[in-house]
């Protein structure tokens, strides 16, 4: 539950004001297939991405910090695709209604744009909503792996998304599904334990919490994270690397991928961390042939917080390396202008197929559109500020 201060009735007003002004912005804008909610997604999807030119592909793989944006206007002039909050990056005043007036004011900017493609925005909200003031905060993974309660980790994966939601949130980068086997890991905590099938159970459960049983308007998105082995690196150095065989690597940091996977999860994040040497943001056997492939997954991959740029090579040469492994959606904090010029020279040269670019798009698309984001990109004029 959300224990914050109502200013309810005033809010009610300016959320109905700023629904009209989207109203009649999106009026402006391409009609299409893509802005019927009664159609399939794929058919949504197919339509709108017929319609995009090459920048418009590359903002929606973009997302940037909000507290490095250079204007709110940035949102609209490279149709940036995401946006997140870091660790202790809030609104002022930092309350529910701070919070849905800033992502309002945001998604003004986004639904402006030609094609008016919503924002989507993520937090770390890894036990409760702890970027949120007021909110209930809940022990730490390690606490609850130790509790080994299904039930329980679902049920507070509902209620930090009731939270998020109470604050117009639709993105959480979580569950944390490492599996971590040296206590020196500085992130240990962020664990539900050194057993995979414990990890995996509780993973799935607070997955659920916070999606519900299918993807969609009335939860918000999961993120399965770190893909994969943050857990597993030698000597449990942070970002560091995993020194074992593949028998190994399907045994241990797999598993909870492996078991949670078929419940469709919106979104997982690549790890900063290396598995034989190769980074995982450029592990394209892993990225693309493991998780997409083999098992399948139909979310999108989003970068860790300036992974990318920890690739060996020039910043062109890391974009190509990072997309051309499966990363979908790249967090570039500060640096998303020089990531969009990368992107757009490596497709134009060739670095990056047009397909791969087409491919990360519809996914993101995809997820937007099941998240019901085109029909209501802003919170709910009725979400209560207590919870």
């Amino acid at each position: 539950m959300v224990h914050f201060s109502p200013r309810r009735s005033l809010f009610l007003i300016v959320c109905v004001i700023t629904s009209m002004m989207f109203a009649s912005c999106a009026q402006a804008q391409e009609t299409g297939p893509y802005r019927d909610p009664s159609l399939p997604v794929a058919t949504r999807v197919a339509d709108l991405l017929s319609r995009m030119t090459l920048a418009e592909k590359v903002g929606q793989m973009t997302q940037a910090a909000r507290d490095y944006l250079t204007s709110p206007s940035d949102i609209a002039t490279y149709g940036l695709g995401g946006l997140l909050s870091g660790g202790g990056s809030a609104p002022r005043p930092n309350s529910p209604a701070g919070w849905r007036k800033m992502i309002n004011e945001f998604q003004k900017e986004a639904l402006s744009t030609r094609l008016g493609i919503p924002v989507l925005y993520g937090i770390d909200a890894v036990h409760g909503h702890n970027n949120a003031y007021g909110a209930v905060i809940y022990p730490h993974h390690i606490g609850l792996g130790a509790a080994d309660d299904p039930e329980l980790v679902q049920e507070i994966g509902a209620q930090t998304a009731a939270s998020l939601k109470a604050t117009g949130i639709p993105w959480d980068f979580s569950p944390c599904v490492a599996v971590a086997q040296d206590l020196r890991w500085g992130r240990t905590y962020e664990s539900y334990g050194k057993n995979p099938e414990l990890v995996a159970r509780l993973g799935k459960a607070e997955m659920l919490g916070l999606q519900g049983p299918h993807l969609g308007a009335t939860g918000v998105m999961a993120t399965l994270k770190h893909f994969a082995g943050d857990g597993n690196t030698q000597d449990g150095v942070d970002r560091g690397n995993d020194v074992m065989s593949w028998q190994a690597f399907q045994a241990t940091p797999l598993v909870p991928y492996a078991k949670i996977l078929p419940a469709g999860p919106g979104s997982v994040m690549a790890s900063y961390s290396s598995w034989n040497g190769v980074p995982m943001h450029a592990n394209q056997k892993l990225i693309t042939g493991w998780l997409k492939e083999k098992e399948g997954f139909q979310g999108f991959v989003v970068s860790d917080w300036g992974a990318v740029s920890l690739l060996p090579g020039s910043l062109t040469d890391q974009v190509a390396t990072a997309i051309n492994a499966g990363v979908d959606m790249v967090m570039v904090p500060d640096k998303y202008v020089d990531f969009i010029h990368a992107v757009t020279d490596d497709v134009n040269s060739g670095k990056i197929p047009l397909s791969r670019i087409n491919d990360a798009v519809r996914r993101i698309l995809a997820v937007k559109f099941t998240l019901g984001l085109f029909e209501h990109p802003v919170p709910d004029a009725d979400l209560p500020d207590q919870g």
